[in-house]
């Protein structure tokens, strides 16, 4: 559930559907962005202490001698560039996106979510759903995300994954969601 999206998101007393923002985020694009400059940074150096000829506009790479500096650097720079290849992948398919849908005329909770090479649906009849869990764990790693207790299963998350939410809207959404479901809510 985004917390953006949860203000927005389709409602009616029978229907609710919620938005789950994917790896299209501007951070991702940011690092995505820093790794491939790297790269080529340090693949432009390689070839220049390779070449014997600057290359780039700073420094002096072509002084360097090419075995090692030049051939690690080079080195650094193919590791980079698989880098930033995977990671652009990954915000071009939008891994992560999808939505969250309640029915209660249905009478079932549908979730989905993209994935690398296909789409994950996970359907669960309301009347197993137990309670909406308010999972808070700060520290090193954090994390902030709202799942369901689901009879019989794991819990099963809502949330994106990636940096944590505000706690304000993670309590708002989850007390909206175990509003609307009749089911306690639990973590708070």
């Amino acid at each position: 559930m985004a917390s953006a999206s949860a203000a927005k998101a389709a409602s009616s007393s029978e229907l609710l559907e919620q938005d789950v923002l994917g790896s299209r985020r501007l951070s991702n694009v940011l690092v995505a962005a820093v790794v491939s400059t790297g790269g080529l940074g340090f693949l432009l150096t390689s070839a220049s202490s390779y070449f014997g000829k600057d290359l780039l506009p700073i420094g002096n790479p072509a002084a360097l001698s090419w075995v090692p500096q030049g051939l690690v650097m080079g080195l650094y720079g193919i590791a980079a560039a698989l880098l930033s290849t995977y990671l652009w992948a990954v915000i071009a398919l939008d891994v992560g996106a999808g939505a969250n849908s309640f029915d209660k005329s249905s009478g079932t909770l549908t979730v989905t979510r993209r994935g690398f090479r296909q789409r994950i649906s996970v359907t669960t009849p309301l009347k197993d759903i137990q309670a909406v869990k308010v999972d808070v764990r700060d520290g090193l790693n954090p994390r902030r995300r709202l799942a369901l207790r689901v009879q019989g299963r794991r819990d099963l998350p809502l949330t994106r994954v990636g940096e944590p939410m505000p706690l304000a809207d993670l309590e708002r959404g989850g007390a909206e969601l175990a509003r609307f479901l009749g089911v306690p809510l639990e973590g708070v």
